[in-house]
This record gives C-alpha cells, sequence and structure tokens, in this order.
C-alpha cells in the first residue's frame, strides 16, 4: 500500500491497527538489539553475493602492448584497420599485403614519414624504415575507459583526453574510429556464427524428423508402429517436446547461473544443446543465444541465457541492430559491478567511512575509496568534487513493499514528494526472474532537488537493478548513464541506493548510500556546506523522508487515526479527499520553487528585482486544478541564525500567523480541521479560517499541511473556495478545486558549528496576476510580488528578531 492507492481508495480498508491511547498513536517499535547491527548471517560477503567475474571486466579486451593490435587469432583480418593519412592507392578494394598488414599490427600507431610532395620528388630513393609509435599501458587505459564510457567522443573530450595523454588529436580520433570498426568487425563476424550455427541446428532438427517419420516407433511396446498409429502431427508434436525439454534445462542452468543458487527444472533430460561456457550470453534487443568463448576474444560476464523480458532470438534476430545488443550488455555488466560496489560500501565502516562529529552524518574517505574501487562509470569530469554519505536507520515498511515503491517509477516519486520531482522509466530491460523484483533492471531519467532557487535540479539518466541478497535481505543501486552521448552534465550518481533487510514487528533496516560528483560552481555559496553534509541529497534526507512518509501512512491506515483535535467531524472519505488535496498543493509548491519541468516555467529578468529573488511565470489553461491565467512566482531563499525546530514553531502556530501572513487580514487565525499525519504534532494537515475583521471583509479559508523530520520542515498552504472545501470534506472530487500554493522550506545550514548554527529558509509565493491566458505581464505584477515577498521576509525577521 502506498499513498496513491491509499488516497485513491473509496473503501475503508484498514492494514494494521495501531493502539491509540491518550490522543497520540503508539507505533510499536522493535527490539532494541536489532537496531543498530544487521545480523552476521543476513548479508553474506560481496564474494558470495556477486559473481567476481560481473565486476571488473571490460566487454571488450584492449592490448596492453598494442593500442588496438587485433588478437593474435585474427590476423589476416586487416581490413579492420582504419583508412586515412596511411591508405595506399595500389591497394585495391583496400586490401593490403600480409608484410603491410605486419607492419601496421597497431590500429592506432603513428609513423614519421614525408608528405605525398617529399614523396614524389624522391621517388628514386630508397623508401625509408617507418618508425612507429606504441601507446604506453596508461594511456591505452585511459582511452579504453573513456570508450567504455562515450564511443563516440565530440571535437572537445578529443582535444581535452590528447592534452592529458599527450598525443595529438589525430592520434585519438583514428584510435577511437578504428576501436569502433573493430568492435563491429567482431560483432560481424560472430553474428555470422551463429547464423550458420542456427542453420546446422535446423538441418540436424530436419533430418531427425525426416528419419523419425521413416521409422515410427511405438510408445508402448518399443517396437516398431503400424502405419497409421501415429499421425504426422503427433510426430511433430513429440520432436517439439524433445526439443522443449533441452531448452527448459538450459534456461534452468541460466537461471541457476543469475541468482546464484541451483533452479530445478521438471526434466532431467538431455543435456543443454550450446556450450555451457563462461561466456554465454544472451541479451539485448538482437536476442544472441549463446556467446561462446571458441567464437569471439571477448571477456564477457558471467551470465547466460536472455535476460527476463527480452525478445527471443527468433523474433528480433533480422530486425534490431548490433549495436542495441552491445549496449544492453553493457547496461548489464554495469549493474551488477554497481550493486557489488554498493553492498560493500553498505557494509564497510572505518575507514572507508568516517563520522563527522559536527553534523553527526557519516562522509567517505576518498583515498580509502580510492584504494579499495575502481570507478565503474569513469574518470571524474574536471571540475567535479565528490559527494558521499552513508545513513541507516529503522523504517515501518516490510523489505518486499519497499523495493516494489523503489522499482515503481510513480510510487517512488510519492514516496519522496520534496526530493523526487520528476521521474520516468524510459526502459525496462528486465522484469525480474520467478515472479519477483530480483533481477529487475530498468533505464530511468528522475530530476531530484532542494526546495531553494539557489540550488540548480539535477537532471539523471541512470540504471537501476534491484536484486535478493537473501531471504528478507533486498538491494536496490542506481548508476548514471550516458545515453546518446548527451551535453556535458552537471551531475552524475555513482553506485548509490540502498539495502533493505526485514526485521521484527513489521519494520525493516535501510542502510542508504549516495554517492555523487556534480559542479560546486552551480551551487551558491549558502547552500554548499548543505550539500556536502549529505542533508542535501545525501542518505540522511533519503533516511528521513522515507521514515516520515512511512509512519504517516501507518497512522493514516490505522483504524484508531481519528485525532481527538479535529474540531469539525469528517467523514472517512472527506479525509482522503482533504489529503488528496494536500497532497496535490505540496507537489505544486515544490515545482514552483525549482522550476523543474512538471510545468513550463519562463525565468523573467527584471531590473526591480532584487538578485536573490528568482521571478517565473508560466501560462495555466484548460487545468482544473488551477485557475486560469497568467501564474506568476517568486522565491528566494536566507539565512537565519536559529534552529529549524524554533523556526518551523512559529510559521505553523496559527495564532502568530498575523505576525507574517498578510491574508490573515491582521486577525487570528482559528483550525477548522486537523488531520494528523504523523507522531509529531507538527506532521499535520489543516483547514485554517481567517476571521473578518470588519463588515466589509469575508471569511476565508486556508488549507495547510506542515511536516518536519531530521533533514528539514515545510510549510504549504493555499486559500480554497469555502464551497469547493464543503464538497471535498463530504468525500467529493478534489481535483476540480482550483488553489495555487505558497509557503516556506527549512533546511539545517550545514555547518554545525554550535552556537552559530542556523537555517536555511526559503519564501515562495505562486499569485495568479490576470485571468487572460493570452495577456502580457506587466512591470507592475513583478514589483507587487517582489515587494510581497521582501516584506514577508523583513516581517518574519522582526517577529524573530533577527534583522541584522
Amino acid at each position: 500500500m502506498n499513498f496513491g492507492d491509499f488516497l485513491d481508495s473509496t473503501g475503508g480498508a484498514i492494514a494494521a491497527d495501531l493502539p491509540y491511547a491518550n490522543g497520540k498513536i503508539a507505533i510499536v517499535a522493535p527490539p532494541s538489539s536489532n537496531i543498530n547491527a544487521m545480523p552476521s548471517g543476513a548479508i553474506a560477503h560481496p564474494s558470495q553475493l556477486i559473481s567476481q567475474t560481473l565486476t571488473n571486466k571490460p566487454i571488450f579486451n584492449g592490448s596492453t602492448g598494442l593500442s588496438l593490435a587485433l588478437q593474435s587469432g585474427m590476423d589476416g583480418q586487416g581490413e579492420v584497420a582504419g583508412f586515412g593519412e596511411n591508405y595506399d592507392g595500389n591497394n585495391v578494394g583496400g586490401r593490403r599485403s600480409r608484410d603491410e598488414e605486419h607492419e601496421s599490427r597497431s590500429l592506432s600507431d603513428n609513423f614519421d614519414g614525408g608528405s605525398g610532395d617529399d614523396l614524389d620528388g624522391a621517388a628514386d630513393k630508397p623508401p625509408r624504415k617507418k618508425r612507429y609509435h606504441r601507446h604506453t599501458p596508461q594511456q591505452i587505459q585511459e582511452l579504453e575507459a573513456l570508450f567504455k564510457e562515450c564511443p563516440h567522443p565530440d571535437e572537445k573530450q578529443r582535444l581535452e583526453l590528447s592534452k592529458r595523454l599527450s598525443l595529438e588529436t589525430r592520434q585519438v580520433k583514428f584510435w577511437f574510429q578504428n576501436r569502433r570498426t573493430q568492435m563491429k568487425t567482431q560483432l560481424e563476424r560472430h553474428e555470422n556464427s551463429l547464423l550458420r550455427q542456427e542453420n546446422d541446428k535446423l538441418r540436424a532438427e530436419n533430418m531427425s524428423m525426416r528419419e523419425a517419420m521413416r521409422n515410427p516407433m511405438c510408445t508402448n511396446c518399443g517396437g516398431p508402429a503400424i502405419m497409421g498409429e501415429i499421425s504426422l502431427e503427433e510426430q511433430h508434436l513429440r520432436v517439439e517436446n524433445a526439443r522443449l525439454k533441452d531448452e527448459l534445462d538450459r534456461v534452468c542452468v541460466l537461471a541457476g547461473k543469475f541468482l546464484g543458487r541451483p533452479v530445478s527444472s521438471f526434466t532431467n533430460s538431455i543435456a543443454p544443446p550450446y556450450p555451457n561456457s563462461s561466456l554465454e550470453l544472451g541479451v539485448g534487443a538482437n536476442g544472441f543465444g549463446a556467446f561462446n568463448s571458441s567464437m569471439l576474444p571477448l571477456d564477457l560476464p558471467d551470465f547466460a541465457g536472455p535476460l527476463p523480458g527480452m525478445p527471443t532470438n527468433k523474433q528480433t534476430m533480422n530486425t534490431a541492430p548490433v549495436e542495441r545488443s552491445l549496449e544492453r550488455s553493457m547496461y548489464l555488466e554495469l549493474a551488477l559491478a554497481a550493486m557489488d560496489e554498493l553492498v560493500k560500501m553498505a557494509q564497510l565502516e572505518d575507514p572507508v567511512w568516517i563520522r563527522n562529529l559536527e553534523t553527526g552524518t557519516e562522509i567517505l574517505n576518498e583515498d580509502e575509496y580510492m584504494r579499495n574501487f575502481s570507478s565503474c562509470i569513469g574518470m571524474k569530469p574536471n571540475g567535479f568534487i565528490t559527494e558521499a554519505s552513508k545513513e541507516s536507520g529503522l523504517v515501518i515498511i516490510n523489505s518486499l513493499a519497499l523495493v516494489e515503491t523503489l522499482m515503481d517509477s510513480n510510487k517512488w516519486a510519492e514516496m519522496f514528494p520534496c526530493i523526487v520531482a520528476r521521474t520516468t522509466a524510459t526502459d525496462v530491460i528486465s522484469n525480474g526472474m520467478g515472479g519477483t523484483r530480483s533481477g529487475s533492471l530498468q533505464l530511468m531519467q528522475a530530476e531530484l532537488q532542494v526546495l531553494s532557487p539557489l540550488v540548480p535540479v539535477r537532471d539523471l539518466h541512470f540504471l537501476r537493478f534491484c536484486k535478493q541478497l537473501a531471504d528478507g535481505v533486498w538491494a536496490v543501486v542506481d548508476v548514471s548513464v550516458n545515453r546518446e552521448t548527451p551535453a556535458y552534465p552537471s551531475c552524475r550518481r555513482l553506485p548509490s541506493g540502498c539495502v533493505v533487510q526485514d526485521m521484527p514487528n513489521g519494520y525493516s533496516k535501510v542502510t542508504w548510500v549516495e554517492h555523487s560528483e556534480y559542479d560546486e560552481n552551480e551551487v551558491h555559496q549558502l547552500y554548499r556546506p548543505l550539500i556536502s553534509s549529505g542533508f542535501g541529497f545525501g542518505g540522511p534526507r533519503w533516511i528521513a523522508t522515507l521514515q516520515r512518509q512511512c509512519e504517516c501512512l501507518a497512522i493514516l491506515m490505522s483504524s484508531s487515526a481519528t485525532p481527538k483535535e479535529n474540531h469539525t467531524a469528517i467523514s472517512a472519505g472527506g479525509r482522503r479527499s482533504m489529503l488528496k488535496l494536500a497532497q496535490r498543493m505540496t507537489n505544486n509548491f515544490c515545482a514552483g520553487v525549482c522550476a523543474s519541468s512538471v510545468h513550463k516555467w519562463n525565468k523573467i529578468r527584471a531590473e526591480n528585482v532584487d538578485d536573490d529573488v528568482r521571478v517565473m511565470t508560466r501560462k495555466s489553461v484548460d487545468d482544473p486544478g488551477e485557475p486560469q491565467g497568467i501564474v506568476l512566482s517568486a522565491a528566494t531563499s536566507v539565512w537565519l541564525p536559529m534552529p529549524p525546530q524554533r523556526l518551523f514553531d512559529f510559521l505553523r502556530n496559527e495564532h502568530l500567523r498575523s505576525d507574517w501572513d498578510i491574508l490573515s487580514n491582521g486577525g487570528p487565525m482559528q483550525e477548522m480541521a486537523h488531520i494528523a499525519k504523523g507522531q509529531d504534532q507538527g506532521n499535520c494537515v489543516s483547514l485554517l479560517r481567517a476571521s473578518a475583521v470588519n463588515a466589509n471583509q469575508t471569511n476565508m479559508l486556508i488549507l495547510q499541511e506542515t511536516c518536519i523530520d531530521a533533514a528539514g520542515a515545510l510549510v504549504v498552504y493555499a486559500p480554497v473556495d469555502i464551497p469547493a472545501m464543503h464538497v471535498v470534506m463530504n468525500g467529493g472530487d478534489s481535483s476540480y478545486v482550483a488553489l495555487l500554493p505558497s509557503g516556506f522550506a527549512i533546511v539545517p545550514d550545514g555547518r554545525g558549528d554550535g552556537a552559530a548554527k542556523g537555517s536555511l529558509l526559503t519564501v515562495a509565493f505562486q499569485i495568479l496576476v490576470n485571468s487572460l491566458p493570452t495577456a502580457k505581464l506587466t512591470v507592475e505584477s513583478v514589483e507587487t510580488v517582489n515587494n510581497l515577498i521582501s516584506c514577508t521576509v523583513q516581517k518574519i525577521k522582526a517577529a524573530l528578531r533577527c534583522e541584522s
């Protein structure tokens, strides 16, 4: 059960009854002895969890002596060498003699020789011996690493690599051309071998069927069958049945390799028809059935058979390109290597992880990390810095439910609404094994955010891989990929994710590891300590949000979750409608603060707007949940010298609201309804009413949601129409209630230096400046929203006595 399922459900089904006493929800805690340590037998040693052959092996071997020399068994295939300045006009058809092939053994070797004019002028002179340049092992390693990440580097990448390796740009260019040519030739040769195997197999089946038809045997007595006893169709079925039994045995062997344990089959018939070597692989859209080490000199992972959910050999052998199969095989190897690194990182302690005494978080010791691991996604880009953190905690959710939430993009976004702005699963490579999520592999895109205009949204493309490590122990890992060679990204995600272990009383112990590299220059100096501490995008924030959301879901599903603070009776359907409306309000607020792609925002640069205020505008058309017209959004972030808890208590207090909110009309606010969303009284959804100061003013309702955890706090509100709220509270559809949210996001400043510890406050407003979508934005509207946000910040500082 997730938030979407709970809010969309129409019945009153209760998943668990949590005891409620003295006005608070009492959640049964697991034994303390299991909180701090994971049982030693729960997670096996990484070498037992993931085959070592799947981690540190590149897909294609490069020669250590020569840059891209072909294997010794491939002599005579010199036509794959690159053409260019070494082209010989007398070599018809591009074929060269064996002597010439010997001279150009290295596909990227360079030689010193005269130009074409010099050779013409000295035709009568004996030719000079060519001097070859052989790349060093370090140069080859750097070139191979970049090739795995980007087979088609642009001119800027080639120039940067040539400077770093002390090579000419032309050498780097030819090296990559020849490397791609070599790969294509190898794949074509292997595909031809597969086709020949398939042809031989079909011939053998044809001959066996003809033999069976000529000499039919009786299944009862074993003697010759009388003509007419066995039909031709039955003979075909028997032959097909035998073939399917062999195929079943082969699939069971391959599945056993992938799962790490034997998989029983329904028959113990003939051995698999394909060689069961360590180089069998069947992944990709063109459905290669098996890679044999005798056919192709590749160093592929120890994985065999097609991944679940992929097309079979007969369906796509002649339709999908070879590049698609290569891409998927590279994704598989990357996912397995990332899973191995995540499990090790979750288990390791000091000296790889060092606890920060000021913030209390675990940060990565980069020197120890470099000694224990090798980067599976290539070198760190120039100018990038590393951000890594680890956090563990108990969560009131079982491992299967959490894994299902993480592997479903919609449920993942609902569980982390303040972190995940938008996400989609762009490609499902594998759906899992045996009806479970173990082995599930997806290609995803997501936008991760910190609620401030001073921190850019992280747009990530990554693989998400799930695997069951043991009974009740799961792991989900993400790792960035560059698909279709995009422009230089501002952030990339190294193996990150969580290890989940079931605990008593329906709890799980979750260990979350976040490891990223990003361009710090794009982050404002106010937020750099927060990002480096892990409370921005790191493990502490993911764990804190997960604990709060799961506690909220458990309380909402409890039969005794009818809070005594309710001043207005709300039906069960009314509670669901009101919570759904509050969820939409919070999501729209987050999208307006960070300018994610959820809405099409246009940034405005105006002379009369403060430098630290970001103003954006968008058109709202045909959206029943928003008023039509021109929507203006303004947001800014400031530092305040006080802890987040104090600032949060001040902003959510309805009795002090008139100190900063102009919508309160300067009078007191009254709470009309209250729905608890956690044991902390600050986690709730409220309906407030602003009292009219004089007869000319009308009463107004304000919907407000507040939440707080170890990583920060949120106060979001929006004025709502009174008749519309009556419909919602009676269980009506909340999707037609138009609202524009405003509010505050509070996070610790990340400094953790005692008395100077403070908070970072983000103030954001969304205002309808014109009801006509075709209207033009005026300067007065921009000045109005800028004055509103500046006035609100000044009032908050004055009320808290921190104007300086």
